[in-house]
């Protein structure tokens, strides 16, 4: 049975950590509200966007003009696979995930000749461990979201589609839902996917509509990188927010629990005392 001193050491190391894990939650909680709105602000320029290219891609086609490189359909034999995890941990199951589904990712395409670009630490060291090959990394940037970080992974991605070293790139990470909730989203980012128009809108355009789709084309492209990248900090916050929540109450029942087992060690330790001293008067006597 441990002593007095060892429950009370154990109380105060537990009270400890969670004064630790409640003031990590609070920075959590501060920053995701910080990249919430971000992500909420990102969303419907991204929406928007889209619904323009499907609009040029239709006049483009009715126009008879050349299709856009970008839109080019090719046999997928090698492929980049933007993969966006946390650079640090104590986030629940939120790189895990990630992890298993690029794992899925690369068993239903076996037959390609795959590459990661890896955006996040978690991400880069299990893949590095376990031999795969990473074109790029990009370590830090997850903290605070640039855009200029963003221009940089879509550009590359971009010149090397064009030059024809890789016949797609697909995007995996965690979009937003709620503080609760994130969904894992595996997209194919090149070459780019344009919707089918569903309003009949006829547009006026001072442009021929190829030479417009080839300036919005790798707009759009880093949009969804940089949307990317907000989506998977929101959502790495949020986990990391209620995983700090969930240890802290851990913590709280744990000091109860421990409270409670040194009251009855204490209580075992008084009554033995009261045994021994009424048991040598007896004795006395």
């Amino acid at each position: 049975m441990p002593s007095l001193i060892d429950i009370r050491r154990r109380i105060r190391s537990v009270r400890n950590t969670q004064q630790i894990t409640k003031a990590m939650k609070m920075v959590s909680a501060a920053k995701l509200r910080r990249a919430q709105d971000q992500v909420i602000s990102a969303r419907p320029y991204a929406s928007l966007l889209h619904k323009v290219l499907s609009n040029l891609a239709v006049a483009a086609s009715e126009e008879g003009e050349s299709a856009n490189p970008l839109l080019a359909r090719r046999s997928e034999r090698r492929i980049l696979l933007l993969l966006f995890t946390s650079d640090t941990g104590l986030a629940a199951a939120f790189n895990s995930n990630l992890i298993k589904a690029a794992q899925k990712f690369i068993e239903d395409h076996r037959e390609a000749e795959l590459e990661f670009e890896a955006i996040g630490r978690k991400g880069r060291d299990f893949f590095r461990k376990r031999g795969a090959r990473i074109s790029a990394e990009h370590i830090g940037i997850l903290g605070k979201p640039r855009y200029e970080d963003a221009v940089a992974i879509g550009h590359g991605a971009i010149e090397r589609f064009r030059a024809g070293e890789i016949d797609a790139v697909y995007v995996l990470n965690n979009e937003f839902k709620s503080m609760v909730a994130q969904r894992l989203a595996v997209s194919r980012l090149l070459p780019v996917e344009i919707p089918q128009r569903t309003e009949a809108v006829d547009y006026i355009f001072e442009q021929p509509p190829n030479e417009m789709l080839e300036s919005l084309l790798p707009r759009y492209v880093v949009t969804e990188v940089f949307r990317s990248m907000l989506e998977t900090a929101a959502a790495y916050h949020a986990a990391r927010m209620m995983a700090m929540e969930a240890a802290t109450s851990n913590a709280g029942k744990m000091i109860e629990t421990l409270t409670l087992y040194m009251n009855r060690v204490r209580q075992a330790s008084i009554t033995k005392e009261l045994i021994e001293v009424v048991s040598g008067a007896a004795a006395a006597e």
